[in-house]
């Protein structure tokens, strides 16, 4: 195995990555901007649909054949600059745009728009420098997800010109450009191969020389591939607002969003084309592209069309078209598989041509440009000359099913000559790249032999180029075994948590924080959308009401129990990715049911426990968190995960109420409903405003956090804590925390409204949970510095003064005295939340030397750890039932008594028991932890 295959990547590859990853955005941003601003543009210069077409594919075909010297420029003078110079000339040419007066002028402002564009080559080059050839597919398919800027646009730029016209786009985007310009250029760092140029006195190859090897016929072959799932995207994005304007009689605004849908995954997807591409290979992704873009071309290419049918009794008439719902379905699939292939063709230009990137990247994405410079053209001649609006589809299917074909049809022949030859394991992914090499591209002969021009290379020669592919397989087996698997973690080391350990945990931290915050957001999200049912029709009774807000507490806390045990067993990587695109389900499903006042009971129920799947998230978020972090910063990593995380409640009762009252997604989120005070409002939006959050959250859990080898264990090892006292005892304290913050959240506002009837109580309502959530994530270090079990023996108490508060003022029908009580329980429940949580590491660590002596002190304190996590886990199981029990509990209490007193008494003589059970097991002079809290030490065998 080569050292170039094993080598780690250049220092500054993440940073490089991910600046040019932004720059590349603004860029496409800026690129496709005239799919939005032409529209502005049509109707003020009354434009025929060809001159549009025109206007829109000006900056593409300039950016496409700018790609091409770009790219040549930056293997020559180094991607940095280049990119950043590429990138002002494009914003002058932008902020020209705004300036000019006639079709003609902004053709010519277009022209420099297109420069653009052009950045694509610069920053493939850039990048690849940095990678061995066996990460280069992930890292460029990360750069090459900046085509979401097309997004980007779409979906701001129309709200823009509404608001300040079509000018103010255009001089926007270009300020924007040139401000990441500057960053980027400031905060990159250099190109390694150029650093090792100027090293070693070599002067760069001239353009001559670097353009040879775009002899070969392969490559052009290549291009075409390109040219469908990069050109195609490229086209669609331009073409799609119009499309939908005029098929679905959409406003710009929502003919933005839709097209926006479509860019979003044909961008954000190409990491992960990348990712597949360096795991399985690039043939079978771009087998997999090129087939399901058939089908789905041909789907979408189908018009409208009326049958009529002679039957027996007469004739029989019925039509087929594809409405709204079904083609964005196919639009994001296609997008989908269109964003895989576009990694997998880059794939192999790094690893086939190491030292010509910029050559054949800027062909090959010149080519791709013109696709999107072409195509808009002719789908606006076509609808010009056909008048049907499918056309461009079936145009698109023609150029998928000739690429598959061609593409197979190559594959066969290599594979046939390779068994001829005795080496069929030896065969190429992409066959069309063989021997094409760089090395190749002269060939030299013996003088006993013939010249051999590059389309007849000799057979010696033919594998340079499959070797140097053959080279990475290993890597590739490697790195697909241990993929986001840290087999080496010891936090306990302070030289390997100093060196890189900290920043590792803190990367899992904030990605796991922010996934649980979404997670949050959709379990408490039903206690919003219960207060509003009523009011827009939907005959439910009082009881009823409490049922649909506590229902999501039950399964939420069910599925913890299970949850808890699933991250040793999955991996924390792979669990966090699935369970917050579970969150999707219930997303999708609010927003569909609460459109329509005859919707089911049973519907209702269905949807408020498969909201518990956010809570149900909690248990694995929190278990997993724990294996990252050194018990001094234990506490302090799990108060920031929760506290951050419950603030997903308080941001959902704050958000919700204000986007129920815009049409925010347009007419792709449905019509207003009537309320019976005569507002208009949205409710659908409670479940799709999170989709996309959703999504994002997804990426970054399954692209950005790991798994840790050691925390790996079966759910039989775990159940050894279902035998630990101390796991029923804490089970029982969290309960009396996080239940009451979780439990009061959702139980408040029904509450407030229906013993407060004249307090609009959702304008309140976000302000509890905040503050809970606060004080849980800016108070664990109070439980490390003075004793988790000291604290929560002091909340309990504080607790139940809270409660007799609140029987005071509720009594006293007084809001603002009750609110008040409210809050002071909400602010030490969260104090609480973390100081049980930090007491268990503690109290496991003291508990295990007792409990398995036969171990070694390294392996007590990874059973200690392993235990630790699972307890966590499973006591926010049981704790997460407080969000069933307390809303049913003031349900219950009303009904029977015509007051909530009841409950709350009962839930005073359960913060006593609680109190008492704190200072008599752990924290008084006999208590467990006592020693440890005044000494602030743990005994060295844990």
């Amino acid at each position: 195995m080569s050292d170039s295959v094993l080598a780690s990547p250049s220092p500054g590859a993440g940073r490089a990555t991910w600046l040019s990853t932004i720059a590349f955005t603004a860029c496409f941003a800026v690129w496709t901007i005239f799919a939005i601003i032409g529209i502005g543009i049509k109707e003020e210069l009354s434009l025929s649909e060809t001159q549009f077409g025109l206007l829109v594919g000006t900056p593409i075909l300039t950016g496409s054949l700018a790609r091409v010297v770009l790219g040549v420029w930056a293997d020559q003078f180094g991607g940095r600059r280049i990119l950043a110079l590429t990138m002002v000339a494009a914003a002058i040419a932008t902020f020209l745009v705004s300036y000019a007066d006639s079709y003609l002028l902004l053709l010519l402002a277009g022209l420099g728009v297109g420069l653009a564009g052009g950045a694509f080559s610069v920053g493939v080059a850039y990048v690849a420098t940095f990678y061995p050839p066996g990460k280069q597919g992930t890292a460029l398919g990360i750069f090459g997800a900046g085509n979401v800027g097309a997004a980007v646009t779409k979906f701001v730029a129309p709200f823009v010109m509404v608001a300040a016209g079509w000018t103010a786009v255009a001089q926007i985007w270009a300020i924007a450009l040139v401000v990441i310009a500057a960053i980027f250029y400031v905060s990159s760092p250099e190109d390694p191969q150029l650093l090792a140029r100027k090293a070693a006195g070599k002067k760069p190859e001239p353009m001559r020389e670097q353009l040879k090897v775009l002899r070969n016929v392969q490559v052009w072959r290549f291009s075409l591939y390109y040219f469908f799932v990069f050109g195609a995207f490229v086209a669609l994005s331009l073409w799609l607002p119009r499309y939908v304007m005029g098929v679905y009689d959409m406003g710009i605004r929502e003919a933005g969003m839709l097209a926006a849908f479509y860019s979003m995954p044909a961008s954000l997807f190409r990491i992960y084309g990348g990712h597949l591409s360096d795991k399985y290979g690039a043939r079978r992704v771009l087998y997999w592209t090129f087939g399901v873009s058939s089908l789905c071309t041909f789907l979408l290419s189908y018009p409208p069309t009326r049958y009529v049918i002679e039957g027996v009794n007469g004739p029989i008439e019925f039509s087929t078209q594809m409405s709204l719902v079904p083609f964005l379905v196919t639009i994001f699939v296609l997008g989908f598989f269109m964003s895989l292939g576009k990694a997998a063709v880059y794939k192999h230009i790094p690893v086939y041509y190491p030292n010509r990137v910029g050559a054949v990247g800027g062909l090959v994405g010149m080519m791709g440009g013109l696709g999107g410079f072409v195509l808009p053209l002719t789908f606006g001649a076509m609808l010009d000359l056909t008048g049907v609006w499918t056309s461009s589809f079936a145009l698109l299917f023609l150029i998928v099913t000739v690429s598959l074909v061609w593409m197979h049809f190559a594959i066969q022949h290599m594979e046939r000559a390779h068994a001829v030859e005795g080496r069929s394991g030896m065969a190429p992914e992409l066959p069309e790249m063989k021997g094409l090499g760089e090395d190749v591209t002269t060939t030299h002969a013996t003088p006993s032999e013939p010249r051999t021009s590059a389309t007849n290379v000799m057979p010696v020669e033919r594998v340079a180029a499959n070797d140097r592919l053959a080279a990475t397989e290993p890597a590739r087996e490697h790195s697909r075994s241990d993929a986001g698997v840290l087999s080496d973690w010891r936090p306990e080391d302070p030289a390997f948590w100093q060196a890189k350990g900290r920043s590792i945990a803190r990367r899992n931290l904030w990605i796991s924080t922010y996934n649980l915050f979404l997670a949050f957001a959709v379990w408490m999200v039903w206690s919003v959308v219960v207060a509003k049912l009523p009011g827009l029709g939907f005959d439910f009774t009082t009881n009823q009401l409490f049922w649909l807000a506590a229902l999501p507490g039950l399964s939420g806390a069910t599925l913890r129990i299970f949850y808890s045990f699933l991250v040793p067993i999955f991996g924390g990587r792979l669990w966090t990715a699935v369970s917050t695109a579970s969150l999707l389900i219930p997303a999708f499903g609010i927003g569909y049911a609460v459109q329509d006042p005859a919707t089911p009971f049973f519907i209702f129920l269905v949807l408020a426990l498969l909201c518990g799947f956010g809570g149900g998230n909690f248990a694995s978020s929190m278990a997993n968190i724990s294996y990252f972090f050194p018990k001094a910063e234990k506490g302090n990593a799990l108060a920031i995960n929760a506290g951050i995380g419950n603030l997903g409640v308080s941001a959902m009762q704050f958000l919700v109420p204000l986007v129920i009252t815009m049409g925010l997604f347009g007419a792709l989120g449905g019509q207003a409903q009537l309320a019976d005070d005569g507002a208009r409002l949205y409710l659908q939006n409670a479940g799709f405003v999170w989709v996309p959050l959703i999504i994002l959250g997804t990426i970054a859990a399954w692209f950005g956090m790991n798994d840790i080898a050691s925390a790996k264990s079966s759910f039989a090892d775990q159940a050894a804590i279902f035998g630990r006292t101390h796991t029923w005892l804490m089970c029982w304290l969290y309960t009396g925390t996080f239940g009451t913050f979780i439990g009061m959240s959702a139980g408040f506002p029904l509450l407030t409204k229906l013993v407060f009837p004249e307090i609009d109580a959702l304008r309140y309502a976000f302000i509890g949970p905040l503050i809970g959530a606060l004080s849980r994530a800016l108070t664990g270090w109070v439980a490390d510095r003075f004793g988790g079990a000291r604290v929560t023996f002091v909340v309990f108490l504080v607790m139940m003064a809270a409660v007799i508060g609140m029987i005071w003022f509720l009594n006293a029908g007084d809001f603002w005295g009750f609110f008040g009580m409210v809050l002071l329980l909400f602010f030490v429940s969260g104090v609480g939340n973390a100081s049980t949580f930090q007491m268990i590491p503690n109290i496991m660590r003291a508990e295990i030397p007792k409990l398995a002596p036969e171990l070694s002190a390294e392996e007590q304190r990874v059973q200690a750890e392993r235990e630790s996590a699972a307890i966590i886990g499973f006591t926010s199981a049981i704790a997460a039932y407080g969000a069933f029990y307390i809303p049913k509990a003031y349900g219950s209490s009303i009904d029977l008594t015509g007051t909530a007193n009841a409950a709350l008494w009962g839930f005073f003589a359960f913060f006593v028991s609680c109190a008492l059970l704190t200072w008599i097991t752990y924290s008084g002079p006999r208590g467990l932890l006592r020693s440890i809290e005044t000494h602030r030490s743990i005994p060295a065998t844990a």
